[in-house]
């Protein structure tokens, strides 16, 4: 597995001490601190204006930070020009040559370095075989799809066998259909090189499918930083928790120790952060977490609900639970056997679960919520 660290690797590859990054009053990058593996695949995920393209920026050396330490592969490069720092780069809009064949593109790079013309040639025709483009070299950018345009800049951003790889939304001007097959490749190659690489990305689903780590960011400050599971499963603020996935947000109070009261109805809960008893809380719950078969009279956390609204996903069908107590809003994901086996349907009353390990409380007021965060 990429980012398994050696007997002999004693430091982190690339290490950020207490950056900060201002433009005028605003401050963009507020004290963060990170450390990444040699070898490893993190993203770095958030809404847009939260601060990931800065702090990419910064560790390139493209936009220099106020305040903080940069060390990479053991040098610090807090200050260093970006000619100065070992990566190569790939942004969104793939910035080729139009002038130049994809060839001379990808080995625009080892030109500079005054490589000879054969041995530039030789790395050319490897790297283009790499990213499945044996016989585009002759080719110009326009003549190629979107698709095949990012996995020429991909191969540039290769060419000279950097130690760090950085991705600036690489994926974000793709379709769909394209997106989904490139990010499989990026994956795959990553593995094989076994390149330290960063990957900025607004969109949840790259980073949960991409990433060894991923660092959540909002308002200049990292959330949480975790695996995909650790920050899927285990969000560590009502923000995680919202953008990462899909979310049911309700009020409750904390009775005691792990215990609820949500809208008159009793609730456990495994983690309640160890807030004091009275204090109000946003719980949140996954709509896969919602158990509707086999709740029993002994079923733990049973909660009275009714069928408000169906919508079809295609694989399944998103439920919009109400509860009969208090009309609590509760989205829940229903498969289709069970849309069958149970004769679902708007208005039906149900008798469902609410798993006490899979209700996140969270001390953030609900009304501090997004109106989006909160539907």
């Amino acid at each position: 597995m990429s980012g398994t660290k050696t007997a002999g690797d004693k430091q982190p590859f690339l290490q950020i001490e207490h950056m900060t990054k201002r433009f005028g009053q605003f401050t963009a990058l507020d004290r963060i601190s990170l450390q990444i593996e040699r070898g490893e695949f993190v993203c770095f995920l958030g809404p847009s204006g939260c601060g990931k393209t800065t702090l990419l920026r910064a560790i390139a050396g493209l936009d220099l930070q106020d305040e903080g330490r940069v060390t990479m592969d053991g040098r610090d490069v807090s200050f260093a020009p970006p000619s100065a720092r070992d990566f190569g780069i790939v942004f969104q809009s793939y910035a080729l040559f139009p002038n130049l064949t994809v060839s001379a593109n990808v080995g625009y790079g080892l030109v500079n370095q005054r490589w000879s013309k054969s041995r530039i040639k030789e790395r050319v025709t490897e790297l283009l075989a790499l990213v499945g483009l044996p016989d585009q070299g002759d080719k110009y950018p326009v003549q190629l799809s979107g698709g095949q345009q990012q996995r020429v800049a991909l191969a540039r951003a290769l060419a000279t066998s950097p130690g760090l790889l950085l991705l600036d939304e690489p994926l974000s001007a793709l379709d769909a259909r394209v997106r989904l097959r490139l990010r499989e490749q990026i994956r795959d190659l990553q593995r094989d090189l076994g390149v330290t690489t960063i990957m900025v990305t607004h969109d949840q689903e790259e980073a949960l499918t991409m990433a060894d780590r991923i660092v959540v960011m909002n308002h200049g400050v990292i959330e949480q930083i975790g695996t995909p599971i650790e920050v899927y499963a285990t969000p560590a603020t009502a923000f995680v928790a919202d953008f990462v996935g899909t979310m049911s947000f309700f009020e409750g109070t904390l009775q005691s120790s792990r215990k609820l009261k949500v809208a008159g109805i009793d609730l456990a809960c495994s983690d309640d952060r160890g807030l004091a008893a009275g204090t109000k809380v946003t719980v949140g719950l996954r709509p896969e977490e919602v158990r509707v078969r086999d709740v029993t009279a002994d079923t733990p956390n049973r909660v009275a609900v009714y069928i408000d609204d169906l919508e079809f996903m295609g694989a399944f069908c998103r439920a919009r639970l109400l509860t009969v107590s208090g009309d609590v809003p509760i989205l829940a994901d229903f498969s289709v056997n069970l849309m069958r086996d149970m004769a679902v349907s708007v208005g039906k009353h149900l008798t469902v679960a609410l798993p006490e390990q899979s209700l996140h409380v969270f001390a953030t007021p609900i009304d501090e919520l997004t109106t989006e965060e909160a539907a």
